[in-house]
């Protein structure tokens, strides 16, 4: 029996203004990464970052909304997505972070772009790229929940809805305010036959309205509404609902019949009249300070007064109070980055700001995402009178590629087609302990697609360009690694403090702030003094306090860049393997190939970086993957050819690798991973391929052996096997295309199935798995204990997903 619990999941977020919500009863925020909806909870003591991903819609999330339909009803969670549906999510009523679907709404014709609902009432507005808005009524009845449209309406003039907000008015009556690519706000009301109906336009923005926001202006019954909509126009316009008795036009004459000249000379007054009353619609205020577009605009009301939160593509968020002497509303908190170059983190730029910002449920803190998918936290510290920030999370926002732990699995790295490599580590804080992204060591140009560890504190990586990249740990890194994780450097050469991308440079270069000379690693190390000198003010590094926690995102981006070594040539083709041996004194390599000639492995000295020649020629078209055993003695390569080779040292004792066996046509479409056995086992291998099957081989001297065949329920894109062996058994997982995990435990001496376990449904994938790695035990046995792991009995299994996430679960083995 093989369990299964959740230690860690990274998941980047959604860049789109609705897809995020917190929610005010529990404290949970929900945002939309990738096609799912992952589950946070930012003011959690322990700062376990994402708890789960919500796994069901088959194409990018947009929008996310809790909702409490009725105050005995169990509450909800909203979810609309490129695919054209909303998915309905159910809470468990006694843990708030475990959600199951209950149902899904269809009729759109497009994506899925803003949601809105009322709580209380069984309401809920969508807005798609159709241009159309559907109404639906929910309802729940013995247990079950079902839902019926009310109303369809066609956007006149033709928009693409990007921001809905709804309100309740006197009676009963419905006020939607809906607004997107064009510059107006569009108010529709109920009218005699209960139909939303447009009666009013709001003109006045130049741009897109991407949010729209609103609330009573008071706890009082009856109150003015203060509607807020955020433009890409860089402003934001605040309107008043009023109601009136009579009619609006009537509004700008006094009682005795005179005119009111003010009230008429203040701005237009639109009219609006539901079957309980009539209202009227003026222009309030217009704020201004944001220097890009807006993206998300939300109201808190705290200690009884209105706080408006502004995030924008200028990487800030403003928060907005009405002032009690003149009325005039003014930013009086601004968080984030400032910038001193104007345009550099626009939303066309390197940065792209920040996408949304989210008030907490006391409004003593707020989040906003960015454009690394990352989420800032800030909280309110009232004996400072200033908000500082917490701990965030993060992950990557596109493909994870490829994943490698440290040799004594201290930490893992894992890389991205989001063109970025991160370090996570276990932070041991007070007794509790939590993963985080500790590290960026790599912000690359072009899409990385594997990676490998060298030594204890380098790694190398490939990405879509010819050549291979090798990093080296900078002294910050060591630093916060042995201070926060008790992973101690085993490098003992000095260390340059940090890295950096010099202007209009490609690679990462050595900093070091003081002037002592640095050994020759074969790229440029610059001082200080030399480096400040090289970059405008706006780039300049500003030392890093001592941390004590883990890095927020502002560090990640600035201070932990790794500085790159070395540059490993030859390949004519972007690179698509790299494998290190692990006594860390070889690098194999290989492109992406059509033919024999680029379609060869490369090998590498880590002695000298020079290459070994000649190379290894088997394949003839891409190798998918390549593997030493765990002695070094063999290389183990697969390819799109459909075939595996194998290829050892020569015996001559020159140390260069020759072909010693390979197996033509061994799957019957390509083979995309493989992995080695441990040495007790022999010479025994895997290989999984795109027939739906994965293989056990035995290398002989007298040739190669299939001892077993088994069948997934999908193509397999990922094997590995558990190190050391755990009660004389063989722990293989097996990963598919369709998400699918599997735990399989093979008898060491037959190597049949003595049980096989799938990763629950809830924690499944709806994409691909693109690897997983076992964490290699620690040479010292005593940091068993640490990691929560009993000898032989249990492992960590990392998994790197094609929807960006990342997650390392606990696997326990019992009976």
């Amino acid at each position: 029996m093989v369990g299964f619990r959740t230690e860690y999941i990274a998941a980047g977020g959604n860049r789109h203004p609705a897809a995020a919500d917190w929610d005010a009863i529990t404290g949970v925020l929900a945002y939309g990464s990738d096609i799912n909806v992952a589950l946070w909870k930012p003011l959690d003591a322990g700062h376990e970052g994402v708890s789960a991903l919500l796994c069901g819609h088959a194409d990018t999330v947009n929008v996310v909304k809790f909702f409490y339909p009725a105050p005995d009803w169990p509450h909800l969670l909203l979810s609309g997505s490129t695919d054209h549906t909303v998915r309905l999510w159910q809470a468990d009523q006694s843990l708030h972070l475990l959600y199951h679907p209950v149902g899904v709404l269809e009729g759109h014709a497009a994506s899925i772009n803003c949601l809105d609902v009322i709580t209380g009432h069984q309401v809920v507005a969508s807005g798609a790229a159709d241009a159309t808005i559907k109404v639906w009524h929910l309802n729940f009845r013995e247990r079950q929940w079902s839902a019926s449209l009310l109303q369809t309406i066609q956007t006149s003039p033709r928009f693409l809805p990007l921001a809905l907000c709804c309100s309740v008015l006197t009676g009963n009556d419905l006020l939607l305010a809906a607004a997107g690519t064009k510059g107006s706000i569009y108010i529709y009301a109920s009218r005699s036959s209960g139909d939303l109906t447009h009666q009013a336009t709001l003109v006045g923005h130049e741009g897109w309205i991407r949010s729209l926001a609103i609330i009573p202006e008071t706890v009082q019954p009856n109150s003015d509404l203060l509607l807020a909509s955020a433009s890409q126009d860089k402003y934001i316009r605040l309107w008043r609902c009023r109601r009136v008795h009579g009619s609006a036009s009537e509004q700008g004459q006094q009682p005795n019949g005179s005119i009111d000249f003010d009230s008429l000379l203040s701005n237009k007054t639109h009219g609006v009249r539901t079957r309980s009353g009539s209202y009227c619609l003026t222009f309030e205020a217009l704020l201004l300070g944001h220097d890009d577009w807006i993206y998300t605009a939300s109201w808190q009301r705290i200690a009884g007064k209105l706080r408006l939160l502004s995030a924008s593509a200028d990487s800030s968020l403003s928060m907005w109070d009405s002032d009690a002497t003149s009325g005039l509303w003014i930013c009086t908190t601004r968080l984030g980055e400032i910038s001193a170059q104007k345009g550099s983190t626009t939303a066309t730029g390197s940065t792209g700001g920040f996408w949304i910002g989210l008030w907490s449920p006391d409004g003593q803190s707020v989040a906003c995402l960015g454009r690394t998918g990352s989420w800032r936290l800030w909280t309110y510290d009232s004996q400072q009178d200033r908000w500082l920030q917490s701990i965030g999370t993060s992950g990557h926002t596109k493909a994870i590629t490829d994943i490698a732990w440290a040799r004594d699995g201290s930490y893992l790295l894992s890389t991205s087609s989001d063109q970025t490599t991160r370090l996570h580590a276990k932070w041991i804080s007070s007794g509790a302990s939590s993963w985080h992204e500790f590290a960026r060591p790599q912000i690359h140009g072009y899409d990385l697609n594997c990676i490998d560890v060298v030594g204890e504190s380098q790694f190398v990586s490939g990405a879509d360009e010819k050549l291979l990249r090798v990093f080296y740990e900078p002294q910050s890194t060591a630093e916060l690694l042995s201070r926060l994780c008790g992973v101690k450097s085993a490098c003992e050469r000095a260390l340059p403090e940090a890295a950096v991308i010099p202007v209009l440079g490609l690679s990462n270069k050595a900093f070091r702030p003081s002037a002592e000379p640095l050994p020759d690693l074969g790229e440029q190390v610059l001082t200080d003094d030399a480096l400040q000198s090289t970059m405008p003010d706006h780039t300049r590094i500003d030392k890093p306090h001592e941390p004590h926690e883990p890095p927020t995102e502002d560090a990640l981006a600035r201070h932990t860049l790794w500085p790159e070594n070395e540059k490993l040539y030859g390949h004519g083709y972007e690179i698509s393997a790299v494998a290190v041996s692990h006594d860390g004194l070889v690098i194999a390599t290989a492109c992406k190939a059509s033919s024999l000639d680029h379609a060869v492995i490369r090998i590498f000295t880590t002695i000298d970086w020079r290459e070994l020649k000649p190379p290894l020629v088997a394949h003839s078209l891409t190798v998918t993957d390549l593997r030493f055993s765990d002695n070094d003695s063999y290389l183990l390569s697969t390819g799109r050819d459909r075939q595996w080779s194998t290829f050892g040292k020569d015996s001559d004792g020159s140390g260069l690798f020759v072909l010693k066996a390979k197996y033509p046509r061994a799957h019957s479409r390509m083979i995309l991973s493989a992995c080695w056995a441990p040495v007790e086992m022999g010479e025994v291998f895997v290989t999984g391929g795109r027939d739906k099957a994965y293989k056990i081989w035995n290398l002989q001297k007298t040739g190669s052996e299939l001892l077993d065949t088994f069948h997934a329920s999908g193509p397999v894109t990922a094997v590995d096997i558990l190190r050391p062996l755990i009660q004389a058994t063989l722990v293989l997982a097996v990963a598919t295309e369709n998400g699918e995990v599997s735990v399989v435990v093979l008898e060491k001496e037959t190597l049949k199935i003595k049980s096989s376990h799938r990763l629950e449904d809830q924690s499944r994938s709806s994409k691909a798995v693109m690897q997983l790695r076992w964490r290699p035990p620690p040479v010292d046995e005593d940091k068993l204990h640490d990691r929560g792991l009993m000898e032989d009995t249990a492992g960590q299994l990392a998994i790197g997903h094609e929807d960006g996430s990342l997650k390392i679960l606990q696997c326990s083995l019992t009976g």
